[in-house]
Formats: C-alpha cells, structure tokens, sequence
C-alpha cells in the first residue's frame, strides 16, 4: 500500500497535470494568491495569443483568405516567451514532485 507522503506527491502531481492553467495545484496547497496569479497569468497569455494572432474569425465572413497575404505579428513573441517558461515551469513543478514520490520513505 501506499505510505501518506507518496498519497501526498501522487495527489499534488494529478492536481497539477489536470488543473495547471487553473492554478489548482496552487490552491490545493493552500496558497490563493498564487492560485489567482496563475489564473491571471495563463488567461493573460491565452487572451494576446488569440488576439495577436493573424487570422480572426472576421477575415473569412467574405471567403478563403490567403494565408501567403498574412503578417506575423512580432508582439507575440512575448506570449509565446512566457507561454513557454510557463509550461518549462509546469514541467519542473512535475518532475519535482516525481522526485518527491520516489524519494518517500
């Protein structure tokens, strides 16, 4: 059977594999301020990767647009920036607790 401290960094990683763009993790740990920032954080990434994007919805009420006519809009990089350190953070936060789960004694 499983010992508390292995229950404890199993239940910590499958709140984090399912709810990270939610901050669940966070607020299972009890911490909600951090909770609310990722929230805020990963809808302020989503919301100008949607908006910087070159293709909305409205380009094609008219017909097939061209997509050889489309622009890259360099601002999103910074999205793309920080959506990456993000997920490399998720990625740690996982193998961190991975860690934590094979080390219990």
């Amino acid at each position: 059977m499983l010992k508390k401290d292995e229950k404890k960094a199993l239940t910590r990683l499958a709140v984090l594999s399912i709810g990270w763009g939610l901050g669940l993790d966070r607020f299972y740990e009890g911490r909600t301020k951090d909770g609310l920032l990722a929230i805020a954080g990963w809808g302020l990434v989503f919301a100008t990767l949607l908006y910087l994007s070159p293709c909305h919805g409205v380009d094609y009420t008219d017909g097939v647009k061209n997509y050889s006519e489309m622009n890259f809009n360099p601002l999103s990089i910074f999205p793309l920036g920080f959506g990456t350190y993000g997920i490399i953070l998720v990625i740690r936060k996982g193998f961190k607790l991975l860690r934590s789960f094979e080390s219990a004694e």
